[in-house]
C-alpha cells in the first residue's frame, strides 16, 4: 500500500503503479498522508484525470487497474487505485518515448525500487511458465560453496571469485534464481543473492 497526499508529479507516482504490477499488486491511495491521516482531496475528478493520463502515457506495457472513490466528507474524496499483479512483466516507466525505453520498478517491503538488469530478466522470465535448464559446473559449485560460508553474494563479487566476465556471472545468477537454487534480494543499489535454504 502506498499513500500520496495529492497527485502532484503524477509522472513520479506511476513508478508505484509499475512496481505493484511487477510484484504482487497493491493499493495506491491518493488523499492520504504518509502518517495515515485521511484528509482526502477536494477536486477528485481533476486528480483522477491527471493520474489516468499519466498511467496511459508513462506505463508500458499498459497496466490494468481499477479506481474507487471513497468520500471523506461532502467536499473531500480519497482515490483508491487497485493494481493487480501483471502477467505481462516487466512493466516500465517510459523516459524515452521515441526509443520506447524506460525503467522498471519492483516493490520491496514498503519501497518501490529500480530493478537491475538481472531483476528485470528474472521478472520477465519467471512470469512465463517454462522449465529452466543450467549446467552445474565449476562456477556454480564455487558460488554454492561461497554461500555456505557467507550470508549473500553480489554480482560483482561472484564475477571476481569465479574469474569470469560480469555478463557471464549475470547469466549464471539469473538462471540459478529462475531454477530456485538461489534467491535474489533486490534493494535498488546492489542486488544480493542468497542460498534458497536461507
Amino acid at each position: 500500500m502506498e499513500f500520496k497526499r495529492k497527485a502532484n508529479h503524477p509522472d513520479k507516482i506511476v513508478k508505484e503503479v509499475v512496481a505493484f504490477a511487477n510484484t504482487h499488486g497493491g493499493l495506491l491511495l491518493i488523499g492520504v498522508d504518509d502518517n495515515g491521516d485521511m484528509p482526502g482531496i477536494k477536486f477528485a475528478e481533476e486528480e483522477r484525470f491527471v493520474m489516468e493520463q499519466a498511467i496511459t502515457k508513462y506505463c508500458s506495457p499498459a497496466i490494468d487497474y481499477s479506481i474507487e472513490e471513497v468520500e471523506v466528507d461532502e467536499t473531500h474524496t480519497i482515490l483508491v487505485y487497485t493494481i493487480a499483479e501483471s502477467q505481462q512483466k516487466p512493466h516500465m516507466v517510459l523516459e524515452d518515448f521515441e526509443q520506447h525505453r524506460g525503467k522498471a520498478y519492483y516493490r520491496v517491503a514498503d519501497r518501490s525500487i529500480q530493478a537491475s538488469k538481472e531483476l528485470r530478466q528474472i521478472i520477465k522470465r519467471a512470469s512465463r511458465a517454462h522449465s529452466v535448464r543450467f549446467h552445474y559446473g565449476d562456477k556454480e559449485k564455487l558460488l554454492m560453496r561461497y554461500l555456505e560460508e557467507h550470508d549473500s553474494i553480489t554480482l560483482q563479487k561472484f564475477a571476481e571469485i569465479a574469474h569470469i566476465p560480469r555478463w557471464k556471472a549475470s547469466k549464471c545468477l539469473i538462471l540459478l534464481t529462475l531454477a530456485g537454487v538461489i534467491n535474489i534480494e533486490p534493494d535498488g543499489v546492489t542486488d544480493r543473492y542468497v542460498s534458497q535454504a536461507e
